[in-house]
């Protein structure tokens, strides 16, 4: 399997759709209940570090980053979206994308990526630590899940080391 990244384009969207539909439906990759518009989603990520992985010409996966605050002493400061579609996840999809990523984050200036994780979801944080994110806290009760379900969400970071730190 030769899995390559690219930069994401508008053209995409479809794909990156259905992987996010995927990533909704299992109760553990987000705690939305469904994929905004394109329109709404573009306007929550940043323009750059948005990278899709993609195997035999198809999306099988993609990653994007999102402000944490616009305050500007946080403008290097992250959120991390990554979703793998559902026959291509335990293939390191993920940890290409997220690497990838990484990479890219830095040249971009960005100091600190961070995850906030379901504690459910062993897979992603096992991937997020195998990429250099480290666990700093619980995030209990944070947020309620489709079903009204409160859940409590690991908060994970990565500090970079190439950036002025």
């Amino acid at each position: 399997m030769s899995v390559s990244t690219r930069a994401m384009d508008t053209g995409d969207w479809q794909a990156v759709a259905e992987i996010y539909r995927q990533g909704i439906q299992t109760g553990d990759a987000t705690l939305e209940a469904e994929v905004p518009a394109f329109e709404k989603w573009d306007a929550a990520h940043k323009k750059n570090c948005r990278i899709v992985a993609v195997l035999d010409g198809v999306v099988v996966g993609w990653v994007a980053l999102s402000p944490v605050s616009g305050r500007r002493v946080y403008v290097g400061v992250t959120e991390v979206s990554i979703y793998v579609s559902e026959e291509h996840r335990g293939e390191k999809v993920g940890q290409i994308l997220l690497n990838a990523l990484i990479e890219e984050s830095e040249k971009e200036g960005y100091w600190t990526l961070q995850s906030s994780i379901a504690e459910e979801n062993v897979p992603s944080v096992a991937l997020h630590h195998k990429c250099g994110f480290r666990t700093v806290g619980v995030r209990e009760r944070l947020g309620r899940d489709p079903e009204g379900k409160w859940r409590n969400l690991l908060l994970l970071e990565r500090r970079s080391g190439k950036v002025g730190l």
